[in-house]
């Protein structure tokens, strides 16, 4: 299996990136990582290790992209209006630049986004915001609504609220669209959602599916036994849904 390592000074971030690519043909997974984790933690959790014979047969090309979580959504040091405006700079970097960049290396056009944990809700944000640049999203444990308390998640944002915070909440911002031509771009995504039956992000999932289906739009949901938010389940999780 073919790992190359890649890293460039960001204009958007104005910050070294740093990210892992795996394969070389195939159809083109943008791998974010879970909430305040690294580009390198799903190889060193074995994740990619489940990947491989489909990387080697040429069937998918997995990027592990980096977060800055701990600089936008987790970073309780900045008010919630800058964090989440530092959120959406990392969304334009991963638009303008990753994608970009992963055209460079394979020009196949099918494009994956996928995510455990709140590597989840970036996966299907972006896929939901920019239909039109991805094909498929997988979300594995993931939490739509970052702004409420739930369990031992905290509201991200502090019970503060605006328009980029509004923008940034699928479980919000999709039920309120009623824009068929973007609803149309949107319905031609291949969305599967995967979390635990104990997982407290369950009703989360629930919530996005129904709304999804409310507007016609395929999801697939998969509850599995148990908690399913650890790095064992996610092996299996990305072995049946990538």
């Amino acid at each position: 299996m073919k790992r190359t390592y890649h890293k460039w000074h960001s204009p958007i971030l104005h910050k070294e990136m740093e990210l892992l690519v795996f394969g070389e043909t195939g159809a083109k997974v943008i791998f974010f990582p879970p909430r305040m984790s690294r580009f390198y933690d799903y190889e060193n959790w074995h994740l990619i290790d489940i990947l491989k014979e489909k990387i080697n047969q040429g069937f998918i090309q997995v990027f592990c992209v980096d977060s800055i979580d701990g600089e936008s959504l987790y970073n309780v040091n900045i008010p919630p209006k800058e964090r989440i405006l530092r959120h959406i700079l990392y969304e334009q970097y991963i638009i303008q630049e990753v994608i970009p960049f992963t055209q460079s290396l394979n020009t196949t056009p099918f494009l994956i986004a996928a995510g455990c944990s709140l590597g989840a809700y970036h996966a299907v944000n972006i896929a939901l915001k920019y239909p039109k640049s991805f094909n498929k999203v997988v979300g594995m444990s993931g939490r739509y609504d970052i702004n409420t308390h739930l369990a031992h998640y905290h509201d991200l944002f502090d019970g503060y609220f605006n328009e980029d915070i509004y923008f940034n909440l699928p479980n919000i911002y999709m039920k309120n669209l009623h824009d068929e031509n973007w609803l149309d771009k949107i319905r031609k995504l291949d969305i599967i959602l995967a979390v635990g039956h104990d997982d407290p992000c369950l009703k989360s999932n629930e919530k996005l599916n129904q709304i999804l289906h409310d507007k016609n739009i395929h999801s697939s949901l998969y509850i599995w036994n148990g908690d399913g938010h650890r790095a064992c389940f996610w092996r299996e999780m990305i072995h049946i849904y990538l």
